[in-house]
């Protein structure tokens, strides 16, 4: 199966139904617990999960392109509370698969997502895995980063732009770029509004924190309000890495030990 249809999806409004491109790979259908994976803001194929499938094969594992990425339908913008409404975008997905509870790993604004469904719906998750995760809504510290994603995405430089262009097409990489760039600028605005409708504390499923020391969309004390927050975590920070610990050559294996090791504990 390479797409789901959803009766709908915030994120593109008035289209139904809506077919999300899936890749599917691991155990057969019925074994386990399935583990949904939730790509961050620049698409799937950018921070592959290459390690991870090869490591967990005895699990099924499904991937989604969200609406506005890779082969699922394409979008101009993202809403301001787009997290939420890609949240909701996901259970449908799950719905269409006949999944009915799943462990979720979660990178980057795909963490923020899975956080939000720990949070909101905690009967349909056994557990997350929450991969440089996003709490702060002011991020002064990529303030610039957003900036040059929604008027330059060219900036970022040939070896970067070609890797988007593979993914979401020489046509529409950029479009992805700005759209990202600018619903961050715009969650920026809005700094007394929470990313999790100030809820995080709610999070209470099986939780594991994977983070690169040397992450640069950190801000100073997101990680301390994680671990007041959310005690119950078990947080890895890891030493050399930076915003994709899962496909960068030093630490994809060990975050692929710490995965095994916590989901065989959580989804036991």
């Amino acid at each position: 199966m390479s797409t789901v249809a959803v009766p709908g999806t915030p994120l593109l409004p008035g289209v139904t139904p809506v077919e999300l491109h899936v890749r599917e790979v691991g155990a057969e259908v019925g074994s386990g617990v399935p583990l949904l994976i939730l790509h961050g803001g620049w698409g799937y194929a950018f921070y592959p999960f290459d390690a991870q499938i090869a490591a967990l094969t005895d699990r099924r594992i499904v991937i989604p392109d969200r609406t506005g990425y890779g082969r699922s339908p394409h979008v101009t913008s993202f809403p301001r509370r787009f997290h939420a409404a890609a949240a909701a975008e996901a259970l449908a997905f799950l719905d269409g698969l006949g999944i009915e509870k799943c462990a979720i790993w979660g990178h980057s604004d795909g963490a923020v997502i899975a956080a939000w469904l720990g949070i909101h719906t905690p009967d349909r998750v056994t557990a997350v895995i929450l991969e440089a995760l996003h709490l702060d809504r002011t991020k002064p510290g990529s303030r610039a980063f957003f900036e040059m994603m929604a008027t330059d995405p060219d900036g970022f430089g040939e070896r970067v732009t070609r890797k988007l262009a593979a993914e979401h097409g020489e046509a529409y990489w950029r479009t992805v770029l700005r759209a990202g760039g600018a619903v961050w600028l715009d969650i920026a605005a809005t700094p007394d509004d929470d990313l999790y409708d100030h809820r995080l504390q709610e999070l209470r499923v099986p939780t594991l924190v994977l983070h690169g020391a040397d992450d640069p969309r950190t801000e100073p004390r997101e990680l301390d309000r994680l671990r007041r927050e959310v005690p119950h975590a078990e947080v890895h920070l890891l030493a050399g890495a930076g915003h994709s610990p899962h496909s960068e050559r030093g630490t994809a294996q060990i975050t692929c030990e710490l995965a095994i090791s916590f989901l065989a504990r959580a989804t036991a």
